[in-house]
């Protein structure tokens, strides 16, 4: 199955393999791009990597996805417990997403078990640390697949 994916990667990503390793590990944002091309590889897919601090920059990438992709993988980051735009924008791609994070956002801290987008994607994966990218494409290219 070829399709081509778009994993976009929120705010403070880009500190992996720094940032607090002792909740999202020792794996770069390099390394994230590394496993995923490897999957896509395998899987006979394409996969394209974006990474922003800024909110509203995610907003433009979900639009701009439109007609350039087949899916999504998002880890929004912190977004992921305060944007309704990001949800809105979700909304309005009709592009399914797959909401992904590295540690598990429902064994922290309260403020972090309340996802926006998680009501938006077709699924959600969460606690696996890097390993999470491989299986978000594995399920989103499952997904795909599975459609009409």
């Amino acid at each position: 199955m070829t399709c081509a994916i778009l994993i976009l990667n929120g705010p403070n990503l880009n500190l992996l393999g720094t940032r607090q390793p002792e909740v999202y590990g020792p794996t770069t944002l390099k390394d994230i791009e590394a496993l995923c091309d490897a999957k896509a590889k395998e899987l006979d897919v394409t996969v394209a990597f974006k990474q922003t601090n800024h909110e509203g920059e995610l907003v433009d990438l979900l639009h701009a996805a439109r007609g350039t992709y087949d899916g999504i993988i998002l880890n929004a980051g912190a977004y992921t417990h305060t944007s309704v735009a990001l949800m809105d924008a979700i909304s309005s791609i009709m592009l399914p997403v797959v909401e992904l994070h590295l540690s598990n956002i429902h064994a922290r801290e309260d403020f972090r078990q309340k996802s926006y987008i998680a009501p938006v994607a077709v699924g959600q994966i969460c606690g696996f640390g890097a390993a999470g990218y491989p299986l978000a494409i594995d399920a989103l290219v499952s997904y795909l697949g599975a459609q009409p």
